[in-house]
């Protein structure tokens, strides 16, 4: 297997040269050159309205139009029309549940877990116009010596699975736990469930937004029927793209266009309004970056690339956060600690027992030093937070370290040595 060229990773994003450490990848990544190039050339030279017969119009309706190719290939999609782009993450899945809105019946049942709320606010709201119920999915210690250390496990999901169960909004990897949810295996399994109970019709919603930066997804070996990522957090600008298998988009969901458009099978239904035009051209350059990270110029050859390196992310801080004086000194990795494909280099922790120490206060720590930037807080999971146990306070939250590719086994040294100064 071929491996990451680091220093030519590194050179395709401008903001790098500074020489800062860009450790809270997980709330939004750096912008590849090429994403940065698209956009300046679109504004510059081709900033028009779409559908028009005047050659720069044409030009850019051209443009625009690549990019639901690009965000397909990225989904593994099908056909372009089961790509729709968005704002943000959290606009696309409350516009899929204002869509749905008449599909669903009093009673029915929807599955959640305690993750970001952009997969759980727009279900909750839908279910109590709609008289449904809300279940959720919670994830449970793994181990006894850490309380904290949750995981979602399948055989869990399945139980809260019945007759009435009509859609499930799952997370494909937490962006606190950093754990990988085996999309596939769920999904078959509660399919299987549902099938045996005699559900009516059971839908998928998986949230990728935590999971796009680090591995390849594939909407139909996963057999979902909405998925969503943030462009923002996988190498592009602040957009977001949802898959909607064409089924779903059909007869699920009801348009939110104008009255007089007749796209019943089309994106647009779930566009109440254009996306913004440079932002999707942008969007045209993260496959090629992705392709170009391996010799195979192929997107599984090089997610397999980019999750390779980051365990050698992974080994040294989570090697340090886990080491038997830490352990002594009350630090508690929040989701689980073992360092294999698993998990993602998110890496949540809080300091807890007789010397804690507020999370706040270790990444003030932080910022008081200069040159890595870290976060602290609920990062939008706060059900997660809130329901952990031994109960933390739910806006000091965690402390939360996110990598990707694009960091270094230096970088995180540095990072260790200012935890170990902290943590004293």
């Amino acid at each position: 297997m071929a491996s990451l060229d680091i220093d030519e990773v590194r050179a395709c994003f401008p903001s790098l040269e500074s020489g800062y450490i860009y450790a809270d990848n997980a709330g939004g990544s750096q912008t590849a050159q090429g994403v940065i190039d698209r956009i300046v050339d679109y504004l510059t030279n081709t900033n028009v309205q779409l559908g028009a017969d005047y050659f720069v119009s044409v030009l850019s309706t051209k443009r625009v139009d690549e990019g639901p190719f690009a965000i397909a290939e990225l989904f593994n999609a099908a056909s372009i029309d089961e790509v729709v782009f968005g704002p943000s993450s959290t606009m696309m899945l409350e516009n899929i549940a204002r869509a749905l809105e008449n599909d669903i019946q009093p009673g029915d049942e929807f599955i959640i877990t305690y993750e970001h709320e952009a997969n759980n606010g727009p279900w909750k709201r839908l279910a109590e116009r709609r008289n449904a119920v809300v279940k959720y999915w919670q994830p449970t210690p793994v181990s006894t010596e850490n309380p904290y250390s949750v995981a979602y496990k399948v055989e869990e999901l399945l139980q809260l699975v019945s007759s009435r169960t009509r859609l499930a909004a799952i997370t494909a990897c937490s962006n606190i736990l950093g754990s990988l949810v085996p999309v596939e295996e769920a999904v078959k399994a509660l399919r299987q469930r549902a099938k045996e109970q005699g559900a009516r019709k059971v839908e998928v919603c998986v949230d990728c937004v935590a999971h796009a930066p680090h591995r390849k997804m594939d909407v139909q070996q996963w057999d979902v029927d909405y998925c969503v990522f943030s462009l923002y957090k996988v190498y592009g600008a602040h957009n977001a793209v949802v898959y909607v298998r064409p089924a779903a988009m059909q007869t699920s969901l009801t348009s939110l266009a104008h009255n007089f458009l007749k796209v019943d099978d089309k994106p647009y239904k779930l566009q109440p309004g254009g996306p913004g035009y440079e932002l999707v051209y942008g969007a045209t350059a993260i496959v090629p970056y992705l392709k170009s990270l391996t010799p195979e110029d192929d997107l599984v050859a090089s997610f397999n690339a980019i999750a390779d390196h980051e365990q050698n992310l992974l080994a040294p801080l989570l090697g340090f956060l886990t080491d038997a004086r830490q352990v002594d000194r009350g630090v508690r990795i929040v989701g689980t600690s073992e360092i294999n494909l698993s998990r993602v280099p998110t890496v949540s922790f809080v300091v807890a027992g007789q010397n804690a120490i507020k999370s706040k206060d270790i990444v003030g720590a932080f910022d008081k030093k200069g040159g890595i930037g870290i976060r602290y807080g609920h990062f939008y999971a706060y059900s997660l937070i809130e329901n952990l146990r031994p109960k933390l306070d739910v806006n000091d939250g965690v402390v939360r370290i996110s990598l990707v590719h694009y960091n270094t086994v230096e970088e995180v040294e540095k990072i260790v040595n200012v935890l170990r100064e902290v943590l004293v």
